[in-house]
Order: C-alpha cells, then sequence, then structure tokens
C-alpha cells in the first residue's frame, strides 16, 4: 500500500476541513491544487487522517511486541504519535520487551505458568497442542443461503473502482459508473448463449480543440421514468444526457467543479443536480440549460432528492438541508439539528416525510409542518452513509405493507426503523466492514446491502432474517433491484460489476 502526493494532500486538506480550519484548509487548497486531483471525496470516509495514524501507531506497536521467534509480548501501554517517530523511544521500548521476555523464561519467574502478559492459560483453546484453525469465511451463514457461482455473471470491462449501478426502469439495461471516466451500459436481458453485450459511454472534455477523455469520475447516475435516457454526473463538473444505445444527447454545463448527486423528477423534464461549488441546479432535459441555479448552501451539496415534479431537498457539508421550489428565490423550508456533514436525504413514496442521515451517527425525520425534527434515531455507533424508504404504505403499490426506512452505516450494520413509531425493529449484523448501500426490492419484501467486506447480503424485510448471500471480489459501493425484482445489480471497488439472479434460488 502506498500514497500519492495528491491523496495526502486531500487528506490534510479534509482534515483542517473537519477541524474547523476553514480559511486554513481554503489556502492550502489552493496551494495543493485539490480540485484538479483525481480523488472522490465522497468516498473519503470522516477522520481518514487519524484513523490511518492510529493504525500505523498500532502497527508499530505490534512490530515492537513481535519478537524475532514469532511470539509476542503485550505493550503495557500505548504509543504515542511522537513516540512511534522517534527511533530512539522506540529503540528503548523494544530492548526493554525483550528484557522482560527473557525474565519471563528464567525459573521461578511465573512466566512458565501464566501468560507473558500475566493472563492465566486457557486449555480450551487449543487443541491438541495446535491453535484452532480460523473458521472459513462463510461458516457463520447457512450453506442453502449462499448464491452459487451459477447464479452470478461477473460483468469486466471497467478499468478502476466502480461507484454506482442503476437499473433501467423498463428494460434490463444495467448503467454502471466507475473512477475510469466511463459509463457502461451491460444488456443483461435473458440471452444465455451469449457474452453480455456493453456500450461504453466515454466522458470526454475539449482539450486544445480535441475531445479527450476527463480522467475524472463518474460519481452519479440516474435513469428517467421511461427508460430511454440515462443521466450521468462527473467529477469534471459536467452533467450528461445518454441514450440507451450509447449516444451522447446532450452536454449540461453550469457546475464550477465536481457534481456528487444528480435525480431525474418523475416527469423526466427536469434534471437535478448538486456540486461541491455548494449549489444546486434543475436542468430543462429536453433543451440541456440551467433552468434555476440554487446558491444557499455554505459548503458542498452532497445528495438531492425530488418531493415533486419542481420541488426538492439538498443537503450538505454545512449540516444544514433545504427544501427549494423552482421559480422560488429562497428556501420554501430549512431544516437545522445535524452536528456533521449530511450525507444522504430521501422523500418518502408520498412526499410527506424527509429522511436525513449524517456523519454524527443520528438519522432524523423531517416534516413540512414543523421546524424540529419528527423522530431523532439514535442508535447507529458510527457514520451513516446512506438511507432508503421501503416502495410501501398508503398510496403505494403495496398499501397492505408498513413503510419502513433502512439505513447503512460504517458500523457495519444496517437499520430497518418502523417510522411511524420512531424505532428500530431490525439490526442487521452479518456484515464485517462499512456498509455502503442498501436497497429494497419493488414489493418491499426484500433489502439487498452491500458492504467493503465484498458481501451482498439480501434480507426479508418481515423477519429481519438473512434470506441469500454472495461474497464478490471487491468491496461493494452501490446494490440495486432490477424493476421485476429478479435479479440485483452490484458494483465493486475492483472494478467489477456483478448481476445475481434470484429466481429459482
Amino acid at each position: 500500500m502506498s500514497f500519492s502526493i495528491d491523496e495526502v494532500n486531500f487528506l490534510v486538506y479534509r482534515y483542517l476541513q473537519e477541524s474547523g480550519f476553514h480559511h486554513s484548509a481554503y489556502t492550502f487548497g489552493i496551494e495543493s491544487h485539490i480540485s484538479q486531483s483525481n480523488i472522490n471525496g465522497a468516498l473519503v470516509p470522516p477522520a481518514a487522517l487519524l484513523n490511518i495514524l492510529q493504525k500505523g501507531l498500532q502497527y508499530t506497536e505490534a512490530e515492537i511486541t513481535i519478537g524475532e521467534d514469532g511470539t509476542e509480548t503485550r505493550l503495557t501501554e500505548s504509543l504515542s504519535l511522537i513516540d512511534a517517530v522517534t527511533p530512539d523511544i522506540v529503540a528503548a521500548r523494544q530492548n526493554a520487551h525483550n528484557a522482560q521476555k527473557q525474565a519471563n523464561k528464567e525459573p521461578g519467574s511465573g512466566g512458565e505458568q501464566n501468560g507473558v502478559d500475566g493472563t492465566t492459560c486457557n486449555a480450551a483453546s487449543t487443541t491438541g497442542g495446535a491453535a484452532t484453525p480460523s473458521a472459513p469465511e462463510n461458516m457463520d451463514m447457512d450453506q442453502s443461503i449462499e448464491i452459487p457461482a451459477s447464479k452470478a455473471t461477473v460483468l469486466r470491462g471497467h478499468e478502476s473502482e466502480v461507484f454506482i449501478c442503476a437499473w433501467n426502469p423498463s428494460t434490463d439495461l444495467l448503467a454502471s459508473g466507475s473512477g475510469d471516466s466511463t459509463a457502461r451500459i451491460w444488456d443483461m436481458s435473458d440471452n444465455p448463449a451469449t457474452t453480455p453485450n456493453q456500450l461504453v459511454l466515454r466522458h470526454c472534455i475539449q482539450k486544445g480543440g480535441a475531445e479527450v477523455p476527463s480522467n475524472k469520475d463518474v460519481t452519479s447516475l440516474d435513469w428517467n421514468c421511461d427508460g430511454n435516457l440515462l443521466a450521468t454526473g462527473s467529477y469534471d463538473g459536467y452533467a450528461r444526457i445518454w441514450t440507451t444505445d450509447g449516444t451522447l444527447a446532450s452536454t449540461l454545463g453550469q457546475h464550477k467543479g465536481p457534481i456528487f448527486a444528480l435525480k431525474w423528477n418523475k416527469r423526466g423534464n427536469y434534471i437535478l443536480s448538486a456540486g461541491v461549488d455548494k449549489t444546486t441546479i434543475i436542468w430543462d432535459a429536453a433543451s440541456g440549460q440551467c433552468t434555476q441555479q440554487f446558491s444557499f448552501h455554505a459548503a458542498p451539496a452532497l445528495d438531492v432528492d425530488w418531493q415533486t415534479n419542481n420541488s426538492f431537498a439538498s443537503c450538505s457539508t454545512d449540516q444544514c438541508i433545504h427544501v427549494c421550489k423552482l421559480h422560488v428565490d429562497k428556501p420554501i423550508k430549512s431544516f437545522q439539528g445535524h452536528t456533521n456533514e449530511v450525507n444522504a436525504i430521501k422523500w418518502d413514496p408520498q412526499g410527506q416525510l424527509l429522511a436525513s442521515c449524517s456523519d454524527d451517527m443520528t438519522l432524523k425525520i423531517w416534516s413540512m409542518k414543523q421546524d424540529t425534527c419528527v423522530h431523532d434515531l439514535k442508535a447507529h455507533s458510527k457514520e451513516i452513509y446512506t438511507i432508503k424508504w421501503s416502495p410501501t404504505g398508503p398510496g403505494t403499490q403495496n398499501p397492505n405493507m408498513n413503510l419502513i426506512l433502512a439505513s447503512a452505516s460504517f458500523d457495519s450494520t444496517v437499520r430497518l426503523w418502523d417510522v411511524e413509531r420512531g424505532v428500530c425493529i431490525h439490526t442487521l449484523t452479518k456484515h464485517t466492514e462499512p456498509v455502503y448501500s442498501v436497497a429494497f426490492s419493488p414489493d418491499g419484501k426484500f433489502l439487498a446491502s452491500g458492504s467493503f467486506d465484498k458481501c451482498v447480503h439480501i434480507w426479508s424485510t418481515q423477519t429481519g432474517g438473512l434470506v441469500h448471500s454472495y461474497k464478490g471480489t471487491g468491496g461493494i459501493f452501490e446494490v440495486c433491484w432490477n424493476s421485476r425484482g429478479t435479479k440485483v445489480g452490484a458494483s465493486a471497488s475492483d472494478g467489477s460489476v456483478f448481476v445475481l439472479d434470484l429466481r429459482k434460488l
């Protein structure tokens, strides 16, 4: 593992921002050309620099405590950062531990009856003098739950991480967006005799009178309601509209910097985008022109979601949420209450309640009828990355099923919430790494989740039980269901995209 100068600069820049040193962060960002780096800031977890430093300390401690013979001597105290970068201190501690180990070996020292750290040995932890082998990674799940390889189609072609994927609402076309500055459309219609076709949508910019690859991440994509157009947002600052045959229909250029989120409205006449330039934009899909730009956030806008065909909510690293309406000059409602970045917002199927999740580890439910949140849900122990509403409840195709909200967190869990009562009804705990994505099946009976443990799990929303599971080859950024609820698509950090066929499982 190694760092580039751009990556180190970005970690320092993010640390300054998070610590409240906004002027210093701004100056450092300008001098280190942060805006020109090819780093998707939306994917860098909070406190990344501190976490890396802490892991470095732990590694240094491990170096000290592991002797040449492979045995371990436990540290009596943790290293400080200053200790770790001072060779004399490290050497002195190493010598002290070696001396202690030697003393433990001497007769009468008590080191042979007990462990070297003073704890008694546990005979039940070993078998026949050998350490108990680690259980295989999949042994903790019912073998019948595992999706066989024959039911998984792995799609190769992307040359970098695949951050997003989305099914066409009308046909089995799967779109994916990657750090290789391309989006791809994969034809997953049932034809087992052929390899799935892929269309490569290259994101290019004008440079020196010629079109060249932008070399920027494709950060977001969304199909329109008819499924005949795909919109993409990129770190190069442009949104683009494509046809299903891969033709570039329109380029939308108004943002000054990376686009983080992008959504069609239900009618399909407007596209909404959010950017690092602190603004949100409503675009006329037919003309490709900016209809209205909203500049109410004090920091990058991270997510947007339509409430109606002409009103929407936006959230930001400034901890604020604004509800805005086309042709209205100011927000029609603003919500404040989060104490850290607001990562995602979603309106319920009726457009009555707005859910938000944040790095402050809380999930909040808001109503246009009041200024304070309806529910302040505090159960996750780390940042909440994303949220999704079930397609159920009054006014939906599944009116007899209760409305549920799912939240995915860096604490490796997914939680299902009964929003009416404001209580967590299920905690899904099989993942072992941060969970980046959740998606409900069209009938609301199942939830797919994707984690950096490389696993996609399918859960019953009624019981909270694990129904199916599949382990890919990279950390999972996104999961999504096709319109019939028969296939789950997933995109991963190793450049792979895969499709799980859930029929007859």
